[in-house]
């Protein structure tokens, strides 16, 4: 008799385990929500600034940005700019924390928004599918409203001109060479009102 109790708790806890890995690789495959890219506005009589920075100084902007506007969400993570834009956060995965780090490399564009292309990405020591995290990050992560990720193109967009900044400014990226730490912006305030 307890010879077929244990064999019926083995085998449900492998239903379990089964159907768990199976939810896991259904919603790796299932496609992405992918939000809609908002072009920019930019106006030919604006004033412009160029800023010129370094990966350091643009580490602490954009790092004390997500924390002064809670964009971190229920989920704790960083950004940190290297020879690579990396983003390190934390999941929780069957109650345990696990260390999510996803590596991007920035191309700045000629309207002057940014996309991070997906390199790598890494939870723990798996190896996981681009579209499946990107898609997690893009439904569990806070992110603002001018930043677009597409799962399915494994990429982020970041709309700068449509950041809000004070007094209707807007920051166009002009370089963004992580490598050499050549970093520079437009930044544009309106002429008129």
């Amino acid at each position: 008799m307890k010879t077929r109790k244990w064999k019926y708790l083995f085998f449900g806890l492998l239903v379990l385990n089964l159907l768990a890995f199976l939810t896991i690789f259904i919603l790796a495959v299932l496609p992405a929500d992918d939000r809609e890219i908002k072009p920019g506005i930019s106006r030919e009589d604006d004033i412009e600034f160029q800023v010129n920075t370094n990966k350091n100084d643009l580490n602490r902007l954009i790092n004390r940005y997500l924390a002064k506007e809670g964009m971190t969400g229920p989920i704790h993570y960083e950004v940190y700019l290297k020879d690579d834009v990396e983003l390190f956060g934390t999941l929780p995965v069957f109650g345990e924390d696990m260390e999510l780090k996803l590596s991007f490399e920035p191309e700045a564009l000629e309207n002057g928004d940014l996309i991070l292309r997906q390199k790598s990405i890494s939870l723990g020591q798996m190896n996981l599918p681009v579209s499946y995290v990107l898609n997690f990050v893009n439904n569990r992560y806070k992110t603002p409203e001018w930043v677009s990720i597409q799962p399915d193109d494994e990429l982020i967009y970041i709309s700068l001109q449509n950041m809000e900044l004070d007094s209707d400014a807007r920051i166009k990226a002009k370089k963004f060479d992580l490598k050499n730490d050549d970093i520079s912006f437009l930044l544009t305030v309106p002429s008129k009102e």
